[in-house]
């Protein structure tokens, strides 16, 4: 089943419900990055977050989590767009700490202390930056804390990432529901109440439900009406072009240095891992033309 995402808004429209499957993008993200444990576990945390923040937007728009804290995975990055694209990746992939009570322990793995900072994307070259401190750095509860401090709008997010004993993602996704102004507290306790009597949401992925089984799971006892669903997919904005401007912002001297110590360059994409080769004569012109060139 591909991964998708789905939207639905309370009949009063003071709730907004979004779930998503995202185990086979978190897969993807797993492989591209050779992750370890943990690392697969954080990352598809954070890609899942990603998502579900980036369903909030309009189309075009994009929002860039990035996690930064004291523990050994270091920092997590993941962007992802309204349009259903979705990239990340971990600074240590293959970090590892001790499990808690049998658990992979994520908020270990990325440390107590640091910053979760939040980029919106409009367009138009708009973009909108906020910054906070980690709260549990379980990555769910600090997504919805930024969203209760810094937009003021209460949340509740879950994200599930379901290991199998071989180290694949077995199943991977997540939910957040939003109380809208003005506040109906006779709604929100349905909610609640409906979140509590749910079983565990990684059961439910892995039993095959979909985002919208979970959405009306959620709004059981809340009428509500389905208002979007799209597909998720991996996937990376990088280019050659891209690449060799990273490459030119290096310098002409440190350009000089590979093309006499190397014979030429290898540009890798963080996000995808994708590798740009620029050989001898491609730097040799870089060079002398003094300017980046996009073909």
């Amino acid at each position: 089943m591909a991964d998708s995402i789905e939207r639905v808004i309370s009949e009063s429209g003071n709730f907004f419900g979004v779930a998503c499957n995202t185990t086979e993008l978190v897969t993807e993200a797993c492989r591209r990055h050779d992750v370890g444990p943990l690392g697969a576990a954080a990352l598809g945390r954070a890609l899942t977050g990603a998502a579900l923040i980036a369903a909030l937007l309009k189309d075009s728009q994009s929002v860039l989590l990035k996690f930064e804290g004291n523990g050994p995975l270091k920092k997590i990055i993941t962007e992802a767009g309204y349009d259903g694209w979705v990239r990340g990746y971990v600074a240590d992939p293959h970090a590892d700490v001790p499990l808690n009570n049998g658990r992979i322990d994520v908020a270990a793995g990325l440390g107590r202390a640091g910053f979760l900072t939040v980029v919106k994307d409009i367009g138009n070259n708009q973009k909108y930056p906020g910054t906070i401190q980690l709260y549990t750095s379980e990555i769910g509860e600090d997504l919805a804390y930024y969203l209760s401090q810094s937009e003021q709008t209460p949340s509740a997010i879950a994200l599930a990432i379901h290991l199998q004993k071989d180290g694949s993602i077995g199943a991977s996704g997540g939910f957040l529901i939003q109380s809208l102004p003005p506040a109906d507290e006779t709604l929100l306790s349905q909610l609640e109440k409906g979140i509590a009597a749910m079983p565990p949401l990684s059961e439910l992925l892995l039993d095959g439900k979909g985002p919208a089984e979970i959405l009306s799971l959620l709004f059981k006892k809340v009428p509500h009406k389905k208002i979007g669903q799209r597909e998720l997919i991996y996937s990376c904005s990088c280019s050659r072009a891209k690449m060799q401007g990273a490459l030119f912002s290096l310098g002409a001297e440190d350009i000089r240095q590979l093309l006499e110590k190397e014979g030429g360059a290898e540009v890798r994409c963080e996000f995808c891992r994708q590798g740009y080769r620029f050989g001898k004569e491609e730097l040799s012109k870089l060079l002398k033309t003094g300017k980046n060139s996009p073909n």
